[in-house]
């Protein structure tokens, strides 16, 4: 069944691909999103509506603290007065003027254990590991995968909870990963926080947390179940997971439990390759999934399927007025997803045909 798109907006966006394949999209489900797009040396806050609405200028922008580094996953204030950079020795808290406002250090990220370093703290060293941090949505504390320094020659990740105004470690969980990079998702309940870590050819970890203010406490989904965490939405208690290979999609408890599942039929490809689910799937609103479906013509070739958002079942795939979209998809909880045109820089937002979006 084919499920007819129609165009809301449509803007250009230099460096908008990363809102749909990257890490430059931050929301809860409750503020407006933004996109937080890295421009030289300066990462440039937009809120997608007033982007949408014609304004150009960011919202906010916050010097970068360290030449050369182009790795870790971001983060901004809710109120966007201060940012958090997750580095390759520090978590560093920066002002909009580029003032420190604090810095948690923790070891290197780099490959090599133990390698030497100048002293020199711009310093970058070879390797794409790399952490993540996320400010909370009520922008008191700051949620960051680090590595510490081993104390028996082995890596050693954490996963740290900080307070947002000094710095200081108020909890910390041990890792048992060796992370080529990770992210966070807040859940929209404001409490809990998800946090994904990618270790390339050995899987994915994921694990939730809370802070009940006295104690952090953590749980994992396990080693075997090898799933990236796509999304999560105000009007579920749960989240969205995709396997690790694409090969499902499933619907958790936020204890993990599975409730639903869509897999996809191997003979739905016209090619030896069988198709799969891509890593770019979430919420179109309470109601609704999309995700992209990718077979043996690579992901320039994806095609949009909406699912219903609690049995997982698929509805239709969608279809574009101008004829087939290249693109990946994000979803922003509210009854739209965006896509992205490489070629013209050209940011789009979309809606399912006659269903009405706030």
């Amino acid at each position: 069944m084919s499920i007819t798109a129609h165009l809301r907006d449509s803007v250009t966006l230099p460096g908008g691909g990363a809102l749909v394949n990257g890490y430059a999209f931050e929301a809860d489900g409750e503020r407006l999103p933004r996109a937080l797009l890295r421009h030289g040396h300066e990462l440039e806050v937009h809120d997608l509506h007033e982007v949408f609405a014609g304004e150009r200028a960011p919202a906010a922008v916050f010097p970068l603290p360290w030449p050369g580094w182009d790795r870790g996953v971001h983060s901004v204030s809710p109120d966007a007065t201060f940012a958090v950079f997750s580095g390759q020795r520090a978590v560093r808290a920066v002002g909009r003027r580029g003032e420190l406002l604090w810095e948690y250090r923790h070891a290197c990220w780099g490959p090599e254990i133990g390698h030497p370093h100048t002293g020199d703290e711009q310093e970058v060293c070879s390797g794409l590991e790399h952490g993540s941090c996320q400010v909370s949505a009520d922008g008191r504390f700051v949620w960051a995968h680090v590595v510490v320094e081993p104390e028996v020659g082995n890596w050693q990740e954490r996963w740290v909870l900080l307070d947002a105004g000094d710095g200081r470690e108020l909890g910390r969980i041990p890792l048992d990963s060796a992370a080529s990079g990770s992210r966070h998702l807040r859940h929209p309940d404001g409490v809990h926080m998800g946090l994904c870590i990618g270790m390339g050819q050995d899987g994915v970890l994921l694990h939730w947390a809370r802070w009940d203010g006295e104690q952090l406490t953590g749980w994992d989904l396990g080693r075997r179940t090898d799933r990236i965490l796509l999304d999560a939405h105000p009007a579920h208690p749960g989240f969205l997971t995709v396997e690790h290979y694409g090969t499902d999609l499933e619907l958790h408890a936020l204890d993990g439990t599975p409730i639903a599942e869509a897999c996809l039929d191997p003979d739905d490809d016209e090619e030896d390759d069988p198709p799969r689910w891509e890593y770019d799937g979430g919420f179109v609103d309470a109601h609704t999934l999309i995700s992209s479906v990718t077979g043996s013509g690579g992901p320039e070739h994806a095609r949009h399927r909406l699912l219903d958002a609690r049995t997982l079942e698929v509805r239709g795939e969608v279809e574009y007025p101008g004829g087939a979209v290249d693109s990946y998809v994000r979803p922003l909880g509210d009854g739209t997803w965006l896509t992205y045109d490489d070629t013209t820089g050209t940011l789009s937002r979309w809606a399912e045909a006659g269903a009405c979006a706030r």
